[in-house]
């Protein structure tokens, strides 16, 4: 259970995230090791890092939905989790959330009305229009969520994210298996998001060019945040032309202070 704090510090009144020694324990094993870092608003944050190191368990601690969070770890200005975010923050996962037998127009109607069941017919449809214009679908609005390729079904899944015009988007490797024409369309849509509606994203993946496109980068590595900063800074920091040649240089570097560290006990 996440720890309770009564007056959130400063900065997680004013970033869109703010985490504080925050853990996740899985059964024996810790998945997050005391994690502080910080999601400015209005900004493309990349969360980058190799498969396995914990990406996807920090995002759903991040929405409310992971067990066993220690630390505190605040989100628009509120406790993670708290009933008042569901309608402020828009998720993706890795696995698209889509029913088959519904075309897209009629999963996107669907999820229009569960998220806000007060919205009017009229609302509801120009939500739909306009999230089907985002992710390029509108030619294939009537098309059966289960003839779609797999492009399509995560563009489908950005769009139900995309219904009520969220302040946070929290997306898990949305461009993984995509081809390059629609991953650069997707990057060209965050940094549309970030800049005309002033919306936070959160973007992870483990494809390292991808850094390049982020205001802010959050490297990790085996549970563990590396780095926090921008891509200039990183790498600036490390002497190298590229994120990914910075973040292999932390990687070494946290593993030689490692050594050091065990051969002096």
């Amino acid at each position: 259970m996440m720890n309770k704090t009564l007056d959130p510090p400063p900065q997680a009144l004013t970033a869109a995230v703010h985490a504080e020694d925050v853990s996740v324990a899985r059964g024996p094993r810790t998945v997050l090791h005391h994690l502080r870092f910080t999601v400015p608003r209005g900004q493309i944050t990349g969360l980058l890092g190799p498969s396995g190191c914990g990406k996807s368990t920090l995002m759903r601690s991040i929405v409310g939905t992971q067990a066993k969070v220690t630390g505190a770890l605040h989100v628009l200005g509120r406790q993670a989790g708290h009933p008042t975010l569901r309608s402020r923050i828009g998720y993706v996962t890795q696995a698209p959330s889509v029913y088959d037998d519904l075309t897209i127009r009629q999963n996107l109607d669907y999820f229009a009305a569960i998220l806000d069941p007060r919205r009017t017919t009229t609302d509801r449809h120009q939500a739909v229009e306009r999230a089907l214009a985002d992710v390029d679908l509108t030619r294939h609005a009537d098309s059966l969520a289960g003839n779609l390729s797999g492009g399509q079904r995560s563009r489908v899944s950005l769009a139900v994210a995309l219904l009520g015009t969220p302040e946070l988007l929290v997306l898990d490797e949305p461009t993984v298996g995509l081809d390059p024409v629609l991953r650069r369309d997707l990057w060209n849509l965050f940094h549309d998001l970030a800049a005309t509606r002033g919306a936070t994203l959160l973007v992870s993946s483990h494809v390292m060019d991808e850094a390049e496109r982020c205001h802010r980068l959050l490297l990790m590595r085996e549970g563990e945040i590396l780095a926090d900063d921008t891509p200039e800074a990183l790498r600036t920091r490390t002497a190298t032309d590229t994120v990914e040649a910075a973040f292999l240089h932390l990687v070494d570097e946290a593993a030689a202070a490692a050594r050091t560290k065990e051969s002096t006990r």
